[in-house]
């Protein structure tokens, strides 16, 4: 199972499309935050996301609590990867980042405005002051629905032959549960 990000997989998930960002308690009980962006760290073993101050205390408590993480990315044509791995620090969000947290802004009001959403909505969204979130990057799931659902990046697909490529080009799949 790779734990890397490809470079073309890289830029699916910085681009404006929807992010979540999960985590759980000790009892297993799921908490979730949306995320105003990711970059992938040179290398692709490492992933930032941005959480706004304001929504994202619990989902980030139990990720200090228990290390684990994972990052939903789903476009509204469906295609979607969950990524998962361990947090390895939690900084305030600098100028820099709020420019990428604007962008990514304007990207997701450009792509929800495909299936009717006015801009408007999305920018009434305060994403600052933000959190930059900086995980290790463990495992790389297909979240699309069809054939396949569920399969690790690089692992053979269920009920057929071959793997399923970080491109995304391979097929698709499905729902990979939920966090560590």
């Amino acid at each position: 199972m790779p734990n890397s990000i490809s470079t073309e997989l890289a830029g699916f998930l910085e681009s404006g499309i929807s992010v979540l960002v999960g985590s759980r308690d000790a009892r297993l009980m799921p908490e979730v935050a949306r995320a105003f962006g990711a970059r992938v760290v040179p290398g692709g073993n490492e992933l930032v996301v941005y959480l706004p101050v304001a929504t994202a205390a619990r989902t980030l408590a139990n990720a200090r609590e228990n290390g684990r993480l994972a990052v939903c990315f789903s476009a509204v044509d469906h295609r979607s990867y969950q990524v998962k791995g361990r947090l390895l620090e939690v900084l305030d969000a600098g100028d820099e980042d709020r420019r990428r947290i604007e962008t990514y802004r304007a990207g997701l009001a450009q792509h929800y405005g495909f299936v009717g959403m006015p801009p408007k909505l999305t920018y009434r969204i305060a994403p600052w002051p933000a959190h930059a979130v900086r995980m290790a990057v463990e495992a790389i799931f297909l979240q699309t629905p069809g054939p396949g659902a569920g399969g690790a990046l690089g692992m053979p697909r269920r009920g057929g032959a071959g793997t399923a490529e970080a491109s995304g080009t391979a097929g698709a799949t499905g729902t990979a549960g939920a966090t560590g």
